[in-house]
């Protein structure tokens, strides 16, 4: 025996089932799309509120210590009118790079809670430490916040004093990067070490200049090997 097709009101029925299935799949989706999008745009809008100026100097920290030394910099006031501010050397600009910075952040989120430079007096005593941690965060990067607005690949040379031009043109050929040769342009340094009296606190000379350092250490070990021969 044959099976008997299915009525037309039951072929009805099942196509309007089917119907109306991809119409929840669809408004689904478009309501998702939405959600997504005002998240996005939520946490988009709470990242760049973070990445302003303001945003930094609402920490007493960073207002009463860093920010006057910055004001009587060249990045602050000069002659093209161009303003590097806080997160412009402080946040990565590319979003990956971005987000690891915003999670290593929290521990300065932390120091400030717990009151670590809270006084002008612990500043200071931690300046050193906060200096260094700095610097090799640069280093390891490539100078990649400098890099934002500096482009060595774009220098006029001939537009550069001698000095600058010569020291540019030779750290770049050493490998060196911004920060090995440009610190305390924005902040005033920590305390340097001398040499002058044993026990002197400061940073000393293989940190505020380690690739010169390495140049100077091979340059000595090229003249040991010639010591004596005439």
């Amino acid at each position: 025996m044959s099976e008997s097709k299915p009525s037309l009101k039951a072929r009805l029925c099942e196509r309007l089932k089917k119907l109306r299935t991809i119409k929840i799949g669809i408004v689904g989706i478009v309501i998702a799309f939405v959600v997504g999008i005002m998240f996005w745009g939520g946490f988009n809008t709470a990242l760049e509120m973070t990445n302003t100026e303001k945003f930094c100097l609402s920490c007493h920290e960073m207002a009463d210590n860093v920010y006057p030394e910055y004001q009587e910099t060249i990045h602050y006031t000069n002659r093209s009118g161009v303003r590097a501010t806080c997160p412009d050397c402080h946040v990565p600009h590319e979003w990956g790079p971005k987000m690891i910075r915003k999670i290593e952040a929290s521990k300065e989120v932390w120091g400030m809670l717990t009151g670590t430079i809270n006084t002008r007096e612990k500043f200071l005593e931690k300046r050193e430490h906060l200096a260094q941690n700095e610097w090799k965060r640069m280093k390891a990067n490539d100078s990649q916040a400098c890099r934002n607005c500096h482009n060595y690949e774009y220098f006029d040379y001939m537009e550069q004093n001698s000095r600058s031009a010569t020291a540019h043109q030779k750290g770049f050929a050493e490998g060196a990067t911004c920060i090995d040769c440009h610190k305390g342009i924005a902040h005033q340094l920590p305390a340097v070490h001398q040499n002058v009296r044993a026990g002197e606190k400061g940073v000393t000379a293989e940190v505020m200049h380690p690739t010169r350092n390495k140049a100077s250490a091979a340059s000595a070990v090229d003249d040991d090997d010639f010591a004596g021969i005439e």
